[in-house]
């Protein structure tokens, strides 16, 4: 067809790219500025210095790039952790790992003591709503997958709490434990009492279980220092190549800047904004000029539930004919698996062909259900979108008629990131 020898044209192009990112003077580049990022920053929680600290980082470094950099201002939760700590009393003194989960309550200033509910499910809190009455109840919930069984972690306080509990521990939402927990923001339901929750490791969730199940009684105390100070000001920042001939189209790629408090947010989601950048590096090293807008949009608060991303959509959604392609990394930048991609047949197909030109880099799949958390809002709104499945990404646009315009997405072999 037309489309497929068009984009088969571009095999010269994508091999450029190719081997200025995998083998040339690129090689690691993307490596060595998140480290020196996340060396340099740390972590980057929504409403903190750090996280202002990061923005005016990655202004600086991608304005030195030679790129078309500016900020646009967001207001975005401000949670802070506080202390933290969780023991067991009865049948036995242990004390236990915990992570209070995003946006949580804390407890009062002396913590919460109480006996234990454990239990695996939504259904069996249900079934047992009389024995939770004053208690914490601890959710043994089995892994299923992350999509599914988050939801114990987003919504199991409201869940608790409608059936009078008084905290929450949550089994971390993971398959791999080593004692380790794992936080991440939790939602609480409008209406319904607002009470602690942490997270608590795999082992612990099971022990506590298996303790239940031999009928042992089971006390824990709880405290957390966690609060919500008022919303803060920040930014999403935004680089750009400008189109030459339509500048005014706009083919939007990101990641986010800030993290969760316990880590240094060095792939969720420093990578996704690194390779963002990396990308219009790419573009400008080798001289090429794409026919639309380039941008590279690093995200605030997305860890929040995309509030940046929310408010970056709600101010362009108004020229959203002229977004041609949303795309966002923020599974890890390992060794390129695959394209996730949402669209229709058309685009598909062109997307089909593109994937062709991705053979010297081992990716050669084209899956469905391309989704994330900071382009969603473009996804629903029925704009073609990409989630990049552990690759790294590069944009070059796809000289397709206007009536179905189309881009495509380069590769980078991930490898060079162990």
């Amino acid at each position: 067809s037309d489309v497929a020898a068009e984009v088969a044209g571009y095999a010269d192009v994508a091999k450029q790219i190719i081997d200025l990112a995998v083998f040339g003077a690129a090689q690691n580049r993307s490596y060595r500025r998140l480290a020196d990022f996340t060396d340099t920053i740390g972590n980057r929680v929504s409403g903190s210095q750090n996280l202002k600290m990061a923005i005016k980082y990655m202004y600086n470094a991608m304005t030195q790039d030679g790129l078309d950099v500016h900020l646009e201002p967001v207001k975005i939760p401000h949670w802070v952790r506080g202390k933290e700590s969780a023991e067991m009393i009865a049948p036995r003194a242990k004390s236990l790992a915990i992570l209070g989960l995003g946006s949580s309550v804390g407890t009062p200033p002396e913590g919460i003591k109480a006996e234990v509910l454990v239990v695996q499910s939504f259904d069996e809190l249900k079934q047992r709503a009389s024995e939770a009455i004053g208690r914490i109840v601890v959710f043994n919930q089995p892994f299923v997958s992350y999509g599914e069984t988050v939801a114990y972690r987003a919504y199991g306080a409201s869940e608790a709490a409608k059936v009078g509990a008084v905290a929450t521990l949550i089994r971390s939402i993971t398959p791999f434990s080593i004692n380790s927990p794992h936080t991440g923001l939790q939602d609480y339901q409008d209406g319904v009492k607002r009470i602690p929750s942490a997270c608590i490791t795999v082992e612990d969730a099971e022990l506590m279980w298996r303790m239940a199940q031999r009928g042992q009684r089971i006390v824990v105390r709880l405290t957390m220092g966690a609060k919500t100070l008022p919303d803060a000001d920040s930014f999403n920042t935004v680089a750009e190549i400008p189109g030459w001939e339509h500048p005014e189209q706009v083919v939007l790629l990101s990641g986010h800047l800030d993290s969760w408090d316990v880590g240094q947010g060095a792939m969720d989601d420093g990578g996704g904004a690194m390779i963002s950048w990396e990308a219009l590096s790419l573009i400008k090293e080798l001289g090429l000029r794409p026919r639309r807008t380039l941008r590279a949009v690093l995200w605030t608060a997305e860890e929040q539930g995309g509030v940046g991303a929310q408010q970056y959509f709600d101010l362009h959604k108004v020229n959203m004919s002229n977004f041609d392609l949303v795309m966002e990394s923020d599974l890890g930048t390992f060794t390129p698996e695959a394209l996730q991609f949402n669209g229709g047949d058309a685009a598909r197909k062109v997307m089909a062909e593109v994937v062709k030109l991705l053979a010297p880099i081992n990716t050669t799949k084209l899956e469905a259900h391309g989704e994330g958390t900071d382009i969603s809002p473009w996804l629903k709104a029925g704009v073609p979108g990409q989630l990049n499945q552990y690759v790294y990404s590069i944009c070059l646009p796809l000289a397709t008629n206007d009536h179905d315009r189309i881009f495509y997405i380069i590769t980078e072999n991930a490898e060079t990131l162990k």
